[in-house]
């Protein structure tokens, strides 16, 4: 259930984040639940390969390498889907972070909704 919740609000927050910001169009909330899965999905998959690769680079730049990374899974994801649309990297920088903020919140009121007793 808790899956569930977080994929709804991720598309949501998706949603938000082409509200808020220009740089980033989703079409619709279909669109949004699938470029949140699949944002997920990469996430999953192949950022632990990326930063594992970009190790150095993210020690020397004290882990602001990272930001870079995020943003190029979010662009990576509006680049195989369509209904969501990047602008271009700087605009999937800041779309990135924004969704990452958002995540972080989802995350937490998720963890107090769910919370082991």
């Amino acid at each position: 259930m808790r899956l569930l919740f977080k994929w709804l609000l991720s598309a949501a927050s998706l949603l938000f984040v082409a509200y808020v910001y220009s740089g980033v169009q989703v079409e619709s909330f279909t669109s949004a639940l699938i470029a949140a899965f699949v944002i997920g999905l990469f996430n999953v998959v192949l950022r632990p390969v990326l930063v594992v690769l970009t190790l150095p680079v993210t020690i020397v730049t004290v882990g602001l390498f990272l930001f870079v990374i995020n943003a190029l899974m979010f662009w990576a994801a509006a680049s195989v889907l369509e209904g969501f649309h990047v602008a271009g990297f700087g605009a999937a920088l800041l779309g990135s972070l924004i969704y990452s903020v958002l995540g972080i919140l989802i995350e937490s009121a998720l963890g107090g909704l769910f919370s082991k007793k």
